[in-house]
């Protein structure tokens, strides 16, 4: 978007001498406009994009361990249809979804998706494996990377790098392809791309970088165009729980406080309701379609007007904290304090996994066995996570895991002694050795493989209940995969019980896929949100003696300026309704400037002063070429309008200049400055 500088650029007349003078405003193409009073007003008019209307809606959720599509005809809004099942999956493991693990042939070219990828990869000749390109767990790298950009790579198992861009494009491309087909299956004709809206989840936790890396992604994917944004939607994945839960009936879900007793057990028999409740989801597995009745769930029914309550999102790379509040009389949502989070998914249980084989077998082998025969260490992972999911509070027999033989192969290659020496001669008592060629841990053992990820979770969650904002907390909704933890559940239940009520849905991991289908169906359902950074404009003010910085002072035609300052649109944590448009009016600080520039900035600080303050980001900016307009009408005093839309989960801008109307639109761009 940058061009030309504008003329106003040229104004080093004014004495300052250049090498005292380190004011951005040089080179960013400093706007050279000044605000006009009155500053600012603000429209709540939330009916600002008249809605598209779109014939079905599919919601991916895109995972750190697994993803997954669901569905719903905008006709029959009641009936959520979960993608079908694909050939493939892990003994002792049933799921409706996939694994987000990716096969590129060794000329990057996409092979495979999901287990499909998996197997594949796996059944290749090690001499073969190390060409092709196998990513798993690549999610996390969007939450990771601290100035992600287009540019950022992910390295592949085999250590090969590759454009994340085009790894995620892949990826939707794969889900979009897959859901088409399954639309054309099911309705018996063909679906048009323009027939369908999508959405995509992401963690709320996200900065903005990674939500338009996302949207990018989708956008080379060919979900949707630049100019049709509308027919994408990226929602946050506790929102999406948070509209799901509302809808819960009773037999949906458990209720771990000791208030009531629900399903005809009382609390005493939790587990053996989380034991039904699996069985029940299991029975559940051969229909892939969910009524969800179009009333309010009874729980949701006891929730007066203003009533709060906290999601935990709890997901394989992050854990997700929102507060809501009730709003009646439609049920609408309110969002009380911005989403916070953190990287404690359940990955980090297969960290300490990780960290514990170094400690048996030596971090040097470990780091070259992953390198040498990767497909091997996938292997290894798939079978910890089978009896990581079997990992339970009363569990009183051992967890077997089986070592791949070419890892029991490879230890006596490069030690020169057996696995089971090692074992011995490490020290680990709580694991040992079986003659079956498994490792065998006792259950306090992988308890404690799971110990600093849930206290990561406790932890925040203690922080988040003191503040003011989570007062009086009705319920905790416990989603997402790792949510299915035993371990988790109980943990939460028991720092957490006597202040709310804990409650988990039976279908804990489709939670957030199937509100994200209800959300692409009726977006207006959350009212307001908390804007997770400060927005403003860079502009010239008047300079005053002893309020401005020396620094500062620009001498322009006789006129005294202060550059660089931060004028604020809305500030971090601030409230803002769904659709909500902050107008502020400008003029260029020269009459004659035909070519306006308003560069856009973001921090997440709130006192924000200068552009120049630390942690200040150039995220956007909006052209107006007014050339062509200078006719004896135009205004001696132009007036430029700026105005920004909030509310949404994605930002939008616009400049129009008021005496001919002309226009400019621009997405807050994060991953270009």
């Amino acid at each position: 978007m940058s061009g030309p500088e504008p003329p106003i650029e040229s104004r080093r007349a004014d004495g300052v001498s250049t090498a005292a003078y380190s004011s951005p405003a040089r080179s960013l193409g400093d706007p050279g406009i000044t605000p006009m009073s009155p500053s600012h007003c603000v429209d709540s008019d939330s009916n600002v994009d008249t809605e598209p209307s779109y014939q079905v809606v599919v919601a991916i959720d895109f995972g750190t361990t697994s993803s997954g599509y669901a569905y719903s005809f905008s006709k029959e809004p009641e009936c959520i249809h979960i993608m079908r099942r694909w050939e493939g999956g892990d003994p002792g493991i049933s799921s409706q979804k996939t694994p987000t693990t990716m096969l590129l042939t060794p000329e990057r070219k996409f092979h495979s998706f999901g287990y499909a990828a998996r197997d594949f990869y796996h059944d290749l000749d090690p001499s073969e494996s190390k060409h092709w390109l196998f990513f798993d767990k690549f999610k996390m790298t969007l939450h990771s990377t601290s100035n992600l950009n287009l540019e950022t790579d992910l390295t592949a198992a085999n250590g090969k790098k590759v454009k994340a861009l085009d790894i995620f494009a892949y990826a939707l491309q794969f889900f979009k392809e897959q859901a088409l087909k399954e639309l054309s299956d099911h309705a018996g004709c063909e679906y048009e791309m323009s027939d369908v809206r999508w959405v995509i989840t992401v963690p709320a936790i996200w900065k903005q970088p990674a939500k338009q890396f996302m949207r990018q992604a989708a956008y080379k994917a060919g979900m949707a165009t630049p100019e049709n944004p509308e027919q994408l939607i990226i929602a946050l994945e506790p929102e999406g729980a948070s509209i799901y839960c509302r809808k819960l009936r009773l037999h949906q879900m458990i209720d771990m406080s000791s208030k009531a007793a629900v399903n005809g057990y009382s609390p005493a028999d939790t587990t053996a309701g989380i034991t039904q409740a699996k069985e029940h989801v299991r029975r559940n597995r051969q229909s892939r379609t969910f009524l969800v009745e179009n009333v309010i769930g009874e729980l949701w029914s006891e929730l007066e007007e203003g009533d709060r309550y906290v999601v935990v999102d709890c997901g394989g790379g992050t854990v997700d904290l929102t507060v809501h509040q009730i709003r009646l009389p439609e049920g609408h949502l309110k969002e009380l304090y911005k989403a916070s989070g953190g990287p404690y998914g359940a990955l980090g249980v297969d960290y300490e996994f990780e960290k514990l084989l170094c400690k048996i077998f030596g971090e040097d082998f470990i780091e070259q066995f992953k390198i040498k025969r990767p497909a091997a260490w996938v292997d290894l992972m798939i079978a910890f996570e089978s009896r990581k999911r079997a990992a339970a509070p009363d569990r009183t027999n051992p967890l077997n895991i089986t070592l791949p033989f070419s890892f029991i192969d490879y230890y006596k290659k490069f030690r020169g002694h057996s696995v089971e020496h090692a074992l011995r001669k490490s020290n680990v008592d709580f694991v040992k050795w079986s003659s079956q060629g498994m490792l065998r841990m006792n259950p306090d053992a992988m308890n404690a493989l799971f110990k600093p990820t849930i206290d990561h979770i406790i932890q925040h969650l203690s922080d988040l209940f003191q503040k003011p904002e989570v007062a009086g907390v009705k319920f905790l909704f416990l989603v997402g995969g790792f949510a299915e933890s035993p371990l988790l559940q109980l943990a939460v239940q028991n720092a957490f019980g006597d202040k709310c009520r804990v409650i988990i849905p039976h279908d804990v991991g489709l939670t957030i896929l199937k509100g994200a289908v209800l959300f692409g169906l009726d977006p207006a359902i959350i009212k307001v949100r908390r804007s997770p950074l400060t927005y403003g404009v860079g502009v010239l003010n008047r300079y005053v003696e002893g309020k401005h910085p020396p620094e500062k002072l620009l001498l322009k035609d006789g006129t005294r300026w202060c550059t660089d300052v931060f004028d604020k649109f809305i500030s971090a944590d601030q409230s803002v309704a769904l659709g909500e448009t902050v107008k502020r009016s400008y003029t260029p600080a020269k009459p004659s400037q035909l070519i306006i520039v308003i560069n856009i900035y973001s921090s997440e600080q709130d006192g924000v002063s200068f552009i120049t303050d630390p942690g200040v980001k150039k995220c956007g900016t909006l052209r107006l070429d007014l050339t062509g307009t200078e006719s004896s009408e135009a205004p001696s005093r132009r007036e430029i309008q700026t105005l920004m839309q909030f509310g949404d989960t994605e930002i939008k801008a616009m400049a129009i200049d008021v005496s001919t109307s002309r226009s400019v639109r621009v997405g807050i761009d994060f991953l270009n400055y």
